[in-house]
């Protein structure tokens, strides 16, 4: 009865942070992922041959503050500073969700490349840690049957070598993505393939 908690405890982060490459020229980068993991984003649409990356995620801070941008623009100006041209970035906001936020995000990046008319074969998503597994369920859901979905983990230096007990945040983030990844297996919450987008402020809807 023990062996499936003790075999979790072990390895349950190493199976969540998930990387699996397709061969593809587009790089979805999740935009909440933080600046250091979207500098490692930039590293890897540099190295991995990519011709778009693409941009996604909802509105940050509190619903009350009147000075707020979507995730989707914080990475796109991130990925600029770290040297991606911005005619290569598209960005994909959308609305503002309290859950489902990847499946979300998912939806408004399928929308831009119909928008676009690009029909690629199969994209990459570039995200933090342990959400890898979850993230690419649900845009495999959401982009199945016609592209495949890679997944990039990315890890700050030091955590591929200490144990995840060691770390409060990796510790909510395994107990977050275990239940998270349990969802998504069992309910499959990308069902629906209809986006919400958002508005962008003006100064980032010129620059793309």
């Amino acid at each position: 009865m023990l062996a499936p908690f003790i075999t979790w405890w072990l390895r349950g982060e190493s199976l969540l942070c998930l990387t699996q490459r397709e061969s593809s020229d587009i790089l979805v980068v999740e935009g909440w992922i933080g600046p250091e993991t979207i500098e490692a984003a930039a590293a890897e649409f540099a190295q991995g041959g990519y011709r778009w990356v693409i941009t996604t995620g909802g509105l940050n801070a509190e619903r009350w503050n009147h000075n707020r941008w979507t995730y989707a623009e914080i990475a796109h100006d991130r990925l600029v500073i770290a040297g991606i041209p911005h005619e290569k970035i598209i960005m994909a906001p959308c609305t503002e969700v309290e859950i489902q936020r990847t499946r979300e995000s998912a939806l408004a990046a399928k929308q831009k490349l119909k928008e676009l008319g690009l029909k690629p074969s199969a994209i990459n998503v570039f995200t933090l840690g342990a959400h890898a597994r979850r993230s690419q369920l649900v845009y495999a859901n959401i982009f199945k049957p016609t592209i495949k979905v890679g997944v990039i983990s990315w890890l700050p230096p030091g955590a591929q070598t200490e144990p995840w007990w060691h770390s409060s945040t990796r510790a909510k983030s395994l107990l977050t993505e275990t239940i998270g990844y349990a969802y998504e297996a069992m309910l499959d919450s990308g069902r629906g393939t209809t986006p919400k987008p958002v508005s962008l402020n003006p100064s980032s809807a010129s620059a793309q």
